[in-house]
């Protein structure tokens, strides 16, 4: 009996290290990466016009997503430099989510995560996300706010 309640004691405190190791943030990113700071992706819905996406990276790893009644936050991971083809590995984890819909009328499911690949264009003000090392299958742009951050 005692060693029952033992070993559940044990995976108890076990599962609670997993989930603080889990919810921790990504490493800082150098503060010159070109993804940090604010991002808006127009997208336009059939029935209810133009709808925007805001994406606020932040050096510590984090991103706060607005999409049209959806609020929401990402831990994120992103290459330093791009790969030899020119695109940054983008890992993300939704872990906050206000439960509204975004602007394709979905909410979104915290704990999802995602891989995607980033792709700067010429000026460095825009980006592309790509499903992969490709410009096959990819949405965009972003465009970049200038002087909006967190």
């Amino acid at each position: 009996m005692k060693t029952a309640l033992i070993r559940g004691m044990i995976c108890v405190v076990l599962a609670g290290f997993a989930a603080h190791a889990a919810a921790r943030p990504p490493l800082p990113l150098d503060s010159r990466h070109p993804i940090l700071g604010s991002w808006v992706l127009p997208i336009e819905h059939p029935r209810h016009g133009e709808c925007l996406e805001t994406y606020y990276f932040r050096a510590d790893g984090t991103t706060l997503v607005t999409s049209a009644e959806e609020v929401a936050e990402t831990v994120f991971e992103i290459s330093p430099k791009p790969s030899r083809a020119g695109f940054y590995r983008w890992s993300e984890k939704l872990v906050k989510d206000n439960g509204k819909k975004d602007c394709s009328g979905k909410v979104s499911r915290v704990g999802s995560e995602s891989v995607s690949y980033i792709r700067f264009l010429e000026d460095g003000e825009r980006f592309i996300v790509c499903q992969e090392e490709s410009l096959r299958a990819c949405f965009g742009p972003f465009y970049r706010l200038q002087g909006q951050s967190l």
